[in-house]
């Protein structure tokens, strides 16, 4: 029950329909006695500028999810980013510090970087290739870098767009290799797929998957169902994996950290989800 006192999460995005966190985080908050809501808001990128610093003038917000197409318009409106956000040049969360500072993180790699963890896999001095370094791929980089992978290569068709992420890489993270325009995941501890491809029966697979070690921990980021072609294929090779949707679940814990929430388990949040 939403009342007077309750804190309100602004879910800042257009188009809303596909919307998955207040199916998430609402269930959670309700039986977790948590007074909070995520409330869907559709905001136009002609109005978001004007918008954002508007939201956190309300007496009862709290902070705000941020996602398309408003990532990369958020970072030049904040007070202050993590290293993260510097990365990938995008931002998902921004909190009202206690000063009415606007306080800004990223999220959607965190949530893969944990569920490598979380599945007992090391990232700390292992090498790591990425098939596309737009938005999700960026936002992967940047938490595998601050994870400690010690080479992260990936391709992208956009070379700009993977060149310009390469550069920001290589200035907060000098001591990282970073490897531009690699497509052959031989001797790769940790292989993404940060790619829409998956998203249509007819798409290439992003790599090679004979050229995969069996040994290799597989992400997928494409949502539309469970297993894709490529983790079907990877699968077969023996190699441990993490679905999309895994992703999205180990990336709501530490939202709740950075809104300073009770946390709790992406299995936790599985079960209760009305997604």
């Amino acid at each position: 029950m939403i009342n007077g006192n309750t804190k309100l999460i602004a879910h800042l995005g257009y188009p809303t329909h596909t919307f998955k966190a207040p199916l998430i985080y609402n269930p959670y908050f309700e039986e977790a006695g948590i007074n909070a809501a995520v409330v869907p808001m559709g905001c136009r990128a002609e109005d978001y500028l004007a918008f954002l610093k508007l939201v956190f003038k309300l007496s009862n917000i709290h902070g705000a999810l941020i996602t398309m197409p408003h990532k990369i318009a958020t970072v030049e409106l904040l007070d202050e980013v993590s290293k993260r956000v510097s990365v990938a040049g995008a931002c998902n969360a921004v909190r009202l510090g206690s000063d009415g500072r606007l306080i800004g993180d990223m999220f959607d790699g965190e949530g893969f970087v944990r569920g490598v963890l979380r599945r007992g896999r090391e990232i700390q001095g292992k090498r790591a290739i990425m098939a596309g370094a737009g938005g999700v791929g960026s936002a992967i980089a940047a938490s595998l870098a601050q994870a400690g992978i010690a080479e992260l290569a990936f391709n992208d068709a956009h070379p700009p767009m993977m060149n310009e992420l390469a550069q920001r890489l290589r200035h907060y993270y000098p001591e990282l290799t970073v490897v531009t325009g690699a497509t052959d995941p031989d001797g790769y501890d940790i292989v993404v797929n940060a790619t829409p491809l998956g998203m249509q029966d007819h798409d290439p697979l992003p790599f090679d998957v004979q050229r995969i070690s069996p040994a290799a921990f597989v992400g997928e980021v494409v949502l539309k169902q469970e297993i894709t072609p490529f983790l079907a294929a990877v699968r077969g090779r023996g190699c441990q994996f993490q679905l999309g949707l895994d992703m999205l679940f180990e990336q709501i814990p530490a939202y709740l950290e950075f809104f300073d929430f009770p946390t709790t388990t992406a299995e936790h949040l599985r079960e209760i989800a009305q997604v």
